[in-house]
């Protein structure tokens, strides 16, 4: 639901986020949903809920996709200022998370250095691409 409430709050900012792809995207979430549905159902009846209980809960799993959507629509309208930031954020986050279980393990084998100079080396190849490919 989330995702569907991004798809359709993100309509006319790019080129590609159009109405049709966000559409398409709700219908694949809707197909999505059966199977979903079931995977809940199926085994209360199976324990012993009642046929229409077990559908009920089945039914009520899915609930929380419209007011996901409503949240993921409102959060792409408040957060658009934000994103360059926060995506500046995770990417560091995600250097932090490699290097950190990279150079501990290389300094044990007695790689500490080689593994400090070719992250850093990785990182320049990554931002001259990022900048030159634009």
């Amino acid at each position: 639901g989330l995702a569907v409430g991004v798809g359709f709050g993100a309509v006319g900012k790019t080129p590609s986020a159009t109405f049709e792809s966000a559409r398409n995207l709700a219908i694949g979430i809707g197909i999505q949903n059966f199977p979903e549905g079931l995977a809940v159902s199926l085994p209360l009846r199976g324990s012993g809920v009642s046929t229409w209980r077990s559908f009920w809960y089945g039914q009520l799993s899915g609930m929380v996709e419209p007011l996901a959507g409503l949240l993921g629509a409102v959060a792409v309208v408040l957060a658009e200022p934000l994103l360059p930031y926060a995506l500046a954020f995770a990417a560091g986050a995600m250097v932090y998370v490699v290097v950190d279980d990279i150079i501990p393990e290389a300094q044990v084998s007695g790689n500490g250095k080689l593994a400090s100079w070719t992250s850093i080396l990785g990182f320049v190849v990554m931002m001259s691409l990022d900048v030159g490919l634009g």
